[in-house]
């Protein structure tokens, strides 16, 4: 099982990240490389959660997002054809006072299967570094549409 911890301050404000990290129409894939389009399926939603498969090269899960926190997101993953136990994704927001926000995300990967457990192995090693950089680009993406979203307001 891979326990992954990333942390980066960010200009978006917790609530222009919820919007980010909930927006599940098309085009997904340009905040999150990881989740292709035609993976993309919303199967219920409410208020403040939703239950969604996303994945990209062959690898899916279905996940329970609750944001019922607004400084708080956990992605449960109730289903995959790679992931089980504990796996899923918790992001954690802590505004500080000159208005930006600290991200901190807890990634954990428990393998269900033999190409779960060897995905595992390697995202705990060698593929920290690939998820880190898929985790500022996601900050960083945004980021940029909270700008342009204010620049069309103006």
């Amino acid at each position: 099982m891979a326990t992954l911890h990333f942390s980066k301050k960010t200009t978006a404000t917790p609530e222009q990240l919820i919007a980010g990290l909930t927006d599940f129409g098309p085009g997904r894939s340009q905040i999150f490389a990881n989740s292709a389009d035609e993976y993309l399926q919303v199967h219920d939603r409410g208020p403040d959660w939703a239950d969604v498969t996303e994945g990209s090269g062959g690898v899916w899960e279905r996940l329970r997002y609750d944001w019922s926190d607004p400084h708080r997101i956990v992605m449960t993953t109730t289903d995959s054809n790679v992931w089980g136990g504990r796996s899923g994704h918790t992001y954690t927001l802590l505004t500080l006072p000159e208005g930006t926000t600290v991200v901190h995300a807890v990634v954990v990967r428990e393998g269900k299967n033999l190409k779960g457990k060897l995905l595992g192995l390697v995202l705990g090693s060698i593929g920290k570094s690939k998820l880190r950089k898929a985790f500022e680009h996601s900050l960083e993406a945004i980021e940029s549409r909270s700008a342009t979203e204010a620049a069309l307001v103006c």
